[in-house]
Formats: C-alpha cells, structure tokens, sequence
C-alpha cells in the first residue's frame, strides 16, 4: 500500500540493461536478511519482556497478590502468543534465506524460487497485524521473487507446479512452527499453575 514504486527511469534503465538474474537473487537476499534481523532483535525484546513480567508475577504470586500475578500471567501469555508468530517466521525465513543462496549459486529451477516466494507471502499475511512494517517489506520481496519466478520461467521454458510449490511452503511453515514450539518450551519457563487458573476466573 505505502510500497515506492520504480521511477519512469529506473523501469527504463531495467528494460535497457536488465540486472542479472543472479544479482537479483543477491538483492533479494540482502533485503531478507535485514528482516531476519530485525525479527531476530523483536524476539529478543519479547523474551526480554516475558522474563521481567514473569518475574512479577512469581513476585506476586509469593506475597499472596493472586489477582496481580494473574495480571501478569495474562500479559506473559500474550506475550509468548506474540513470540510464537516471531519465532515462526524467523525460521521460515532462515529456511527460505538458505533456499535462496543455493538458488544462487548453483541456478536451481523456477519451481524452488516459487516456493520461496509462496512462503514469504504466508508470512507477511502472518505479521501483517504484530509487524506491519516487517510484513511490508516482506510484500515488497515477494513482489520481487514472484517476478523473479516468471522471469527464470521464461528464460528456462519450465512448467511450474503452483500445488506442489506451495504445499512445500505449507511443509516449510509447519516444520518451522514445530521447531518454534520446542524453542518457546526452552526459553520461557511455566507460567504458575494458580496464576493460570485465576487467568479464567
């Protein structure tokens, strides 16, 4: 929506001299692992976070305050649902990122780039409301791979099987979901059960 569209003089110079495919590749790259990080810095805050709140509420929960610490056992709640997404994306995107760099360097087909491209659009959707900013700059990439992909589909003369390339982006996705599950278990500890059964009062 807020997307900066080519000027009349960049689209020119691109239909004149046309960058090649594998520099398009490169930039792509480099605009995926600056949201890496910056995904990779929102997941650290949200554990940062978690830890004070978590904190707070075995605080309260010792000086007998079983509404406050419910409060927060809400918040860390909250806060872990958030972390989920984070951490989801953020191995969906190292999983695309590595996909990407073999796509690279050594010209894989049209039909790897367009799974790349289809798992990116399931994750901008994904943050779209957590990280507007992240997810729009994950749409600008996407734009740029599903050109990509019909462009390495012209050049190459490839039947692209849209099914099975976004069913391998669901795979990525879920595989990455599971490994995010086992990471929450690692990284955020238990919340009280008292406090989590105040949470329904």
């Amino acid at each position: 929506m807020f997307k900066e569209r080519k000027s009349f003089s960049e689209r020119l110079r691109e239909s004149i001299h046309p960058t090649p495919l594998r520099k398009k590749i490169a930039l792509t790259l480099s605009s995926l692992r600056i949201q890496l990080k910056r995904l990779e810095n929102a997941a650290y805050r949200l554990e940062q976070r978690d830890k004070i709140l978590y904190g707070k509420c075995v605080s309260a929960l010792q000086k007998g305050d079983k509404y406050l610490a419910s409060l927060y056992a809400n918040e860390c709640a909250e806060i872990r649902k958030i972390a989920k997404i984070t951490l989801t994306s953020q191995l969906a995107l190292e999983k695309v990122t590595l996909k990407l760099e073999t796509i690279k360097d050594f010209g894989d087909i049209a039909y790897s780039m367009n799974s790349v491209a289809s798992v990116i659009g399931m994750l901008k959707d994904g943050l779209r409301n957590l990280m507007p900013d992240i997810s729009m700059k994950l749409d600008e990439v996407n734009e740029d791979l599903q050109n990509l992909v019909m462009e390495v589909g012209e050049t190459s003369g490839q039947n692209i099987d849209l099914e099975t390339a976004s069913e391998d982006s669901r795979k990525i996705i879920e595989e990455a979901s599971i490994v995010a599950e086992q990471k929450m278990k690692e990284k955020f500890p238990e919340l009280p059960v008292i406090a989590a059964k105040e949470t329904k009062i």
